[in-house]
Formats: structure tokens, sequence, C-alpha cells
């Protein structure tokens, strides 16, 4: 779908009529800093970008692409590493200037427009000592990351960021503004809840809340590259009985000097001396270089990795489910940070237990229930001129780890590049009836800037 730049500069008069947030040309002189997203490798320029301030702007922004046939992205926070929030030549639907948040504190329930990042959420809910499972990175937008499932500190405690969803407001591609709730059009609310992308533009997002904070116990312990064989296998065996109110990834990684090091990075959220007592075999195994762990508040545990992931930095990922974390997959990964060509490189394992693991693999469109592990190369640099190396070696740790993937998919990590049908691994079992409801809801793939679900044909 394209229109010409004559058409669409002759529209947005009209367009403007009622628009009441910023509509922002090419020749804008803050047109180079607002189509930037979080990666730096994405480098697209829409022909327009509709900076949203309510619901009717995003109204308007739809109905406005439809008739001129543009492409259309939506951007939240902007961080997916695909690139998929901004588009060539077709108009960006930019929500970041809508960041309303409301908290009830008695009913335990928050709602957020879709452009509020998760420190911005956590800052007002915090305030009542209440959370829910959100991004482990603060500078992540609400909206993409609950629409993708949402893996997160709180996940073995309160279960993903899609099971605290309680309703969204959304703007269909027939430009209809529409709730989906259990009880307002239940068969929408199930694909937000993992495939949302697809679906529409969630203007806001409710959230229930729990008791969380504002002090947990959390922090990172690093060891030296030398000991990671054992850093991990001591994880495998720890992850494997946790109680939910403690989660608890690792990863190989690099000290801000550039040394290679193996990290346990943790989130007790139950009551401090239990978090104390939990955290005693993570402080106390081997000789670490460096120990953070202990109290702290929840919003700056949150907070504690943005570092690693700066705005403009260029980034490619890969990422898996594990079949197993075995002491081949482990010695693999080892290797192949070994080769690792950015001091800014690392390689993550995420581990799903507890009340994440509790929900049916069809009572939300996002399927992946089992305990285990989830598996993430993040392959970053600043230097264009190292973009082919570090491709490259996100793509050949992907391959040489694939012996000990799964089959599923966390959709929110998938890169532009996949081969195959990403979306298929993504959704696995849920996959045909989501395909069902894109006809349903969206029968000309409107919104089609995502990790795509096609209409049945």
């Amino acid at each position: 779908m394209n229109t010409s730049a004559s058409s669409l500069a002759d529209a947005v008069p009209e367009f403007a009529k009622t628009f009441t947030g910023q509509l922002i040309w090419p020749t804008d002189p803050t047109y180079e800093d607002v189509r930037r997203i979080h990666n730096g490798l994405v480098d697209k320029r829409p022909a327009l970008i509709a900076r949203c301030r309510g619901v009717a702007d995003i109204v308007d922004a739809v109905s406005h692409a439809r008739s001129l046939s543009l492409e259309v992205a939506v951007r939240g926070g902007g961080h997916g590493v695909a690139g998929r929030a901004t588009v060539d030549g077709g108009l960006m639907i930019d929500l970041s200037l809508m960041k309303g948040i409301h908290v009830d504190p008695k009913a335990r329930i928050a709602r957020a427009q879709g452009g509020a990042t998760w420190g911005e959420f956590n800052r007002e809910t915090q305030l009542h000592g209440l959370a829910t499972t959100g991004g482990v990175v603060s500078t992540t937008g609400i909206g993409g990351l609950t629409l993708g499932g949402g893996v997160g500190w709180l996940l073995a405690k309160c279960g993903l960021a899609v099971d605290n969803l309680l309703a969204v407001d959304i703007i269909t591609a027939d430009g209809r503004v529409q709730r989906a709730s259990p009880a307002d059009d239940a068969d929408l609310f199930w694909a937000l809840r993992g495939a949302g992308a697809n679906f529409g533009v969630a203007a806001s997002l409710e959230y229930r809340l729990h008791p969380v904070g504002p002090t947990i116990t959390g922090g990172l312990v690093a060891h030296p590259f030398e000991q990671a064989r054992e850093v991990l296998r001591f994880y495998r065996a720890v992850t494997a009985s946790l109680p939910d109110e403690f989660t608890l990834f690792a990863g190989l990684i690099h000290a801000p000097d550039g040394a290679k090091l193996a990290a346990l990075v943790m989130c007790h959220c139950g009551p401090l001396d239990a978090g104390t007592a939990a955290a005693r075999p993570i402080k106390s195994f081997g000789a670490p270089l460096m120990d953070t762990v202990g109290p702290m508040s929840y919003c700056d545990l949150n907070a504690m990795l943005d570092a690693a992931y700066p705005k403009g930095a260029l980034s490619h990922w890969k990422s898996s489910f594990l079949a197993q974390l075995s002491d081949d997959a482990i010695d693999t990964m080892i290797d192949r940070f070994a080769r690792s060509p950015s001091p800014m490189d690392q390689m993550l394992l995420e581990h799903l237990h507890g009340a994440a693991t509790r929900v049916g693999a069809g009572d939300t469109a996002f399927p992946h229930r089992a305990a285990g592990y989830n598996f993430l190369v993040v392959s970053e640099w600043m230097d264009p001129a190292q973009t082919d190396r570090g491709v490259a070696w996100a793509r050949d740790t992907y391959a040489a780890m694939a012996p000990f993937m799964a089959s599923g998919r966390y959709v929110n990590y998938l890169d532009h590049d996949e081969a195959g049908d990403a979306a298929a691994a993504a959704y696995g079992s849920n996959y045909l009836r989501l395909r069902e409801l894109k006809t349903k809801y969206d029968p000309s793939n409107f919104f089609h800037m995502n990790q795509n679900i096609p209409p049945m044909s």
C-alpha cells in the first residue's frame, strides 16, 4: 500500500482540523529525533508521524491511513528490536505522548495509556506498594510488552503481564473504539493477550495489581567468566525448585571495562527476611567479583539493567525457548560467548515457573506455559562499521544452540529476519484460532507491521 507525497500533503489539512496531537513531516525540525526508535539499527523514514494525545486522535489516524492506503506502524515505547514500531513511507501512529496512569489502590487496579513505560507505571503504583508484572527494563513500553505476553520480574508470583490484563480499549482496523475484556468481546480479549499488535492500537490497558514492595530483595551477583560452567550448572540446580516469590535469571555478560562475566540476577518479592534467606545460597556460591544483592526498591530493580540497553545502540537479537538446559547447551553457550565481538553483547536465560506456568496454554493467545528457560542472544554495538560482525555472531550463535531448542518462541524477542513462519512458532496450538480471529477483526491485514498473523485466505 503506497500513496504519493502529493496525495498525503493534500489530505493532511483535513486531518489537522481535528487532530489535537502533533503531525510531523520529514521537513519538520523534530522529525529526525521523533522517528528514531530504541534500536539504532532500524533506520526507517515514515512519510508522516501522528503523535496522538487521545483516543480520537488514534481513530483519526487509522481512518486517514485507510483512506490513503498508507501502511501503518504503531509505536508505544519503541523498544521492539525488530523495528515494527516504524515504517518506510507510511504513517507512524505514535502513542508516546499518551502517558496518563490512574491507580485505584483500594480495588488494586491501574489503568494506563498506551504510551507509558514500565518505569512510569511502577512509579505510580509503588506509591501504594502495588505492582504488576512488567518489563525487565524500565524504559520498555507497557503496550508492546503486554500485548506480546509480558515476561518480567514478578512472573512466578503474579503471572505474565497478559495474565494481569483486565481490559483493553483498542482501535480496530475499521476505526471503531472497542473495549475488550472478559465481559466485552471475550474473543478479542483472548487474542490481545499475546497477539495484540495484530488486532489494533491499544489506547489504554487496565491491570490487576498485587502487593509488592516498595522494598524487595534483588540485585546481581557476577563471577569470572572462567567460572561460567559452574555458575550455569548451579543456576540449573537452583531453578529446579524456586518459590513463587523468587525469580532468578542468568546471563553471560560484560563488565563496564569489557571483561566477560557470568551473572545471576534475582528478584524476591516476598517478605525481606524470606528474601534474605532465599538469596543466601546465591550470595555464598563461589567467589563472586560483584554482589549487589540486598534490599532495594522495586523501582530500582526494574531500572537496574537499563544502562545495558541504551537508546540508539545497534541491536540484533535471536531467541527461543530451550527444550533443556543440558551440559552441552551450557558448554555451547560458553564457547559462543567466548567469541563475542562486542563488549555490549549478552546471552540471557530467563526462567519461567510458578504462576506463569499455572495458566492453560489455550487460556490466552500466549501459549508457552511450561516451566523452563527462554534463551536470548543480545548482539549490541555502537559503531555501524561493526554491523556485519554483530549480526553474524548473533545468527551463528543461534544456529549453534539449535540442537537444544524447543519449538516455541517468545514473540517479543523475534527480530526482523526470522526464517520460516516465526508467528506460527510463537503461537503454536493457538495459531489457527488467531488466524480465524484476524479474519474477523482485520480481514485486509491492515495491521501487518508486526510479527504478522495473516487472515484466512
